[in-house]
């Protein structure tokens, strides 16, 4: 996946079937879906693959259990089946993960515990395991580190877990698999219209400020929170569709919380549920709801979010944490569709929404990772009833995602599934690449030289944010691989010094918004 190649086929041309705005999960999502249907498709995201919302889940694939107590059957349904053709289609990045609900009262133990059986029903044939009631000491073998004051016991369950922003460069090679052209940092300037009819658009490299003009007979809003934007751009209005909220995850080393198992807080002092979850040989804590009046590339956590899931957290574990054992916090913001004028946003609905406004522009809202391929199924759909394309039927649903692979090696490389061979073969030419750019973490000099030259990494951020999960595992760790990795990208980009500096600045002042001092 070179870009230097890609833009140069953008450049011969600028004819399309199906333009995509957005290079999230569902925008991806989309790109994977047209291309794999055969359809000439272009994708367009403005900064890099999943910058947003897309690498700041949970990173959890699975059905929703509060979905679940607020009566979404249907919602739950979808997911759950999604989860299981994330699993199949991706094994190299998704993976099934045992859950403990830990029960304060007897009652509690039961009621959560034909929930879970009902939610286990619901995946049908792709069920993950039994869901089982524990004792007391059964329960805390799994959790060992849980508070087991008037301790009931608890219910084992199984979910999906998975890397966001690596699922979405692996949906970016699949669709480049497929003949999709994608392109990140080149993003829409403005729309092209002929009697009111979009037709096509403008777009901008935004590094080197090129323009391209091009057509499409279907054009997709896929912007997730941004999606306003573009919309009012194309509708010549100001209306409004989203409702901001933000959610924020805190990640600690594992030893304050001993288990191989994720925990799931059924309900919290704002009716979230809240999650302890083993993540890359650290601990996930998450997540939060919160109201926010702006759209932001990079929000901000605020004071409370952060007590408040310490607070809770500490009300469950043996173990108390302070400020200073958050080694990362990163916050994400849901798309959200708008509904009233209600600011209760942990109510909204995680169902999507797709619409075709009179501009022809199609607009695809909501969702959530887990339902992203069904998202992208009915978004195409859609859009080709409007079209004066072909149809072609949907072959998403047992497609195997770029680097599909169930070997594993017990190492860290398995993440990239049939490519860590390739990786593997980079080191042994030159043994250099086998060096850690940090002593701390496994993550290699190879993988910086493998997510320039195949993944579009353009910045260090691209390397530390996405590529790697260094600035979200440990953020302090990763401004100390800065320099480095600078380094390994300025000569594989063949830019000067300059742009080293400039590279190094930028990202230490990115990360100072990821470490609590």
């Amino acid at each position: 996946m070179n870009r230097d190649e890609k833009l140069k086929l953008l450049l011969k041309n600028n004819e399309f079937d199906i333009v995509i705005i957005g290079g999230g999960a569902t925008g991806l999502g989309c790109a994977v879906d047209a291309a794999s249907r055969g359809y000439k498709t272009l994708l367009l995201e403005k900064y890099d693959f999943a910058k947003g919302t897309s690498s700041r889940s949970t990173k959890l694939i699975h059905g929703g259990v509060r979905y679940l107590a607020q009566g979404n059957i249907h919602l739950v349904r979808e997911a759950l089946l999604e989860r299981g053709r994330i699993l199949r289609n991706a094994p190299h990045v998704s993976h099934t993960l045992r859950f403990i609900l830990p029960a304060y009262h007897l009652w509690d133990k039961y009621y959560y515990g034909f929930g879970l059986w009902i939610y286990e029903f619901l995946s049908a044939k792709f069920s993950l395991g039994k869901t089982k009631i524990l004792s007391k000491t059964a329960t805390l073998k799994e959790l060992p580190d849980l508070n087991s004051d008037k301790l009931k016991g608890g219910i084992l369950y199984y979910d999906g877990q998975f890397d966001d922003s690596r699922l979405a460069i692996n949906l970016a090679q699949t669709a480049s698999d497929y003949g999709a052209l994608v392109l990140n940092y080149c993003g829409v300037t403005d729309f092209i219209k002929e009697e009111n009819k979009i037709i096509g658009l403008k777009a901008k490299e935004e590094f080197s400020n090129q323009e391209f003009s091009i057509k499409s007979k279907i054009i997709i809003n896929a912007t997730g929170v941004f999606a306003d934007t573009l919309l009012q751009k194309a509708e010549g209005h100001s209306e409004t569709t989203m409702t901001p909220s933000q959610g924020i995850h805190l990640v600690v080393n594992k030893e304050h919380f001993q288990s191989l198992s994720g925990m799931l807080i059924p309900k919290t002092s704002d009716g979230r549920v809240l999650f302890i979850i083993p993540w890359r040989n650290k601990l996930l804590l998450g997540t939060t709801d919160t109201a926010v009046n702006q759209i932001l590339l990079e929000p901000k956590p605020l004071k409370e979010e952060i007590d408040f899931i310490i607070s809770h957290f500490n009300k469950y574990a043996v173990k108390s944490i302070t400020n200073t054992d958050i080694s990362s916090v990163f916050v994400g913001l849901r798309p959200l569709i708008k509904e009233g004028s209600g600011t209760n946003t942990a109510v909204l609905s995680r169902e999507h929404l797709i619409q075709i406004y009179p501009s022809g522009l199609v607009n695809v809202s909501g969702g959530k990772w887990t339902t992203y391929r069904n998202m992208a199924e009915e978004t195409i759909n859609k859009a080709l009833s409007h079209s004066g394309l072909n149809f072609v039927r949907c072959k998403t649903k047992r497609l195997k995602i770029h680097g599909f692979s169930h070997h594993k090696n017990n190492s860290h490389l398995d993440i990239y599934g049939s490519d860590s061979e390739l990786i593997l073969q980079m080191m042994k030419k030159d043994c250099s690449l086998s060096e850690k750019i940090h002593p701390s973490y496994p993550y290699t000099k190879a993988e910086i030289v493998w997510a320039v030259e195949n993944e579009m990494a353009l910045t260090v951020e691209d390397v530390l944010a996405r590529r790697t999960r260094l600035l979200f595992l440990d953020a302090k760790a990763a401004t100390e691989t800065t320099d480095c990795v600078a380094e390994i990208m300025r000569a594989t980009l063949g830019r000067n010094e300059q742009w080293k500096q400039e590279q190094i600045i930028l990202f230490k002042q990115l990360a100072r918004r990821y470490w609590i001092k």
